[in-house]
C-alpha cells in the first residue's frame, strides 16, 4: 500500500521516481480501508528535504499512510517558501483536536540552547503533553528525542567536547524488540550532533536502550510508559547529507572534522557510500507495523 501525499508536494515526484508507492488523496478515499494517520512535526529548517526523507521511510511499508505535516503555530520558517508552508503544513493549533496513530517530532539545529530558551518551547511542551491523549505512538528524532526525554523524565542533554560527526557502528541490545525485527547484531548509522544523553540517566529514568554504542552513547531508546521511541542519530539521512554539512562548514570557515567512516578511505573527494539505508527502512517499517498491530480502529479510543 502507498503513502498518501498531495500530488504537488515535492516529495510526491521524488518518491515516485524512486519506486515508492504514492497515492493521491482522491484515490485514497476510494479504498475501503482505514489508513494509518501519521503526523510529522517538522522542526528542521530545510523542510522539503526533511519531509521527503521521512515520507520515504514510512511510505515503504505495505500499509496505507495518511501523512499530515505539522509546524509550530507562531514560529516562521526562514528557509522554506511561505507558499510551501501555507499549502502543505498545518499549525499545531489546527490539528490539536485530531487523533493520530503515530507522530514524529524531528530534530532542530538549536542543541546549544537550553530547552527553556527555545522560542517555541512552551508550545512544544504542549505538543508533547497532547501526544499522551491524542497519539498512539510517538517517535522523537535527535533534538526532538532529547526534548522528549527532558520533558517527560528530566533526562539532560550534555554538551560534547567535539561534534559527533560521521557514521558510527551501534550494537543491537534488544534483539527480541519488535522495533528491531530483522536487525543485524550491529549496524552503521549517521551521527551529527554536539550533545548526548547518557546511558545511566536514561536507564535510571526507566527507559530501555535498544541500540547503543560505547563511542556515541545511546542511539535508540524505548519509553514504554509514554508509548514513545527516541532516536538520537539519523537513519533518515540521504547518502550525501553529511557531505553537504561538511562542505557547508568548510565553505563558512567553521572548524569541522571530516565525517568519520563516511567517505571511502576518509577522502572527501570521493563519493560516500550509503550503508544505513536498509536498517532505516527496517526500523521505520517495524514502527509502522507495530502501530498497525496495536492501534485502536476507533480513533476515539486512541490515547485512552
Amino acid at each position: 500500500m502507498p503513502i498518501i501525499l498531495p500530488h504537488d508536494l515535492p516529495a510526491h515526484d521524488v518518491l515516485s521516481t524512486e519506486g515508492v508507492m504514492v497515492m493521491s488523496e482522491d484515490d485514497a478515499v476510494r479504498q475501503d480501508i482505514r489508513p494509518l494517520k501519521i503526523g510529522l512535526l517538522n522542526l528542521m529548517p530545510m523542510k522539503i528535504t526533511t519531509e521527503t526523507q521521512f515520507a520515504r521511510l514510512i511510505g515503504a511499508t505495505p500499509l496505507q499512510i495518511d501523512l499530515t505535516l505539522v509546524r509550530m503555530t507562531e514560529h516562521q520558517s526562514r528557509h522554506t517558501a511561505p507558499e510551501h508552508m501555507e499549502t502543505f503544513y498545518r499549525s499545531f493549533q489546527e490539528v490539536r483536536d485530531q487523533k493520530f496513530d503515530g507522530f514524529l517530532i524531528t530534530g532542530s539545529p538549536i542543541e546549544h540552547l537550553p530547552f527553556e530558551e527555545v522560542t517555541y518551547w512552551d508550545e512544544l511542551r504542549e505538543v508533547m503533553d497532547w501526544t499522551q491523549t491524542n497519539v498512539h505512538s510517538i517517535f522523537g528524532i535527535c533534538w526532538g528525542g532529547m526534548a522528549m526525554a527532558w520533558h517527560f523524565h528530566g533526562v539532560r542533554k550534555h554538551i560534547l567536547p567535539q561534534k559527533a560527526f560521521g557514521c558510527f557502528r551501534v550494537g543491537n541490545e534488544a534483539p527480541a524488540s519488535p522495533y528491531l525485527r530483522g536487525f543485524s547484531d550491529d549496524c552503521v548509522i549517521p551521527v551529527s550532533r554536539w550533545t548526548e544523553v547518557r546511558r545511566d540517566e536514561v536507564e535510571a529514568a526507566g527507559m530501555k536502550v535498544l541500540l547503543g554504542s560505547e563511542e556515541t552513547g545511546p542511539c535508540l531508546i524505548e519509553d514504554a510508559a509514554h508509548r514513545a521511541l527516541h532516536i538520537f542519530n539519523h537513519f533518515e539521512y540521504d547518502s550525501d547529507t553529511l557531505q553537504a554539512e561538511y562542505r557547508r562548514d568548510v565553505a563558512n570557515g567553521t572548524p569541522i572534522n571530516v565525517p568519520g567512516n563516511y567517505f571511502p578511505d576518509d577522502d572527501p573527494s570521493r563519493p560516500p557510500l550509503n550503508r544505513w539505508r536498509s536498517h532505516g527502512h527496517l526500523l521505520y517499517g517495524n514502527w509502522i507495523s507495530q502501530i498497525y498491530e496495536t492501534t485502536p480502529y476507533d480513533f476515539a479510543q486512541i490515547g485512552r
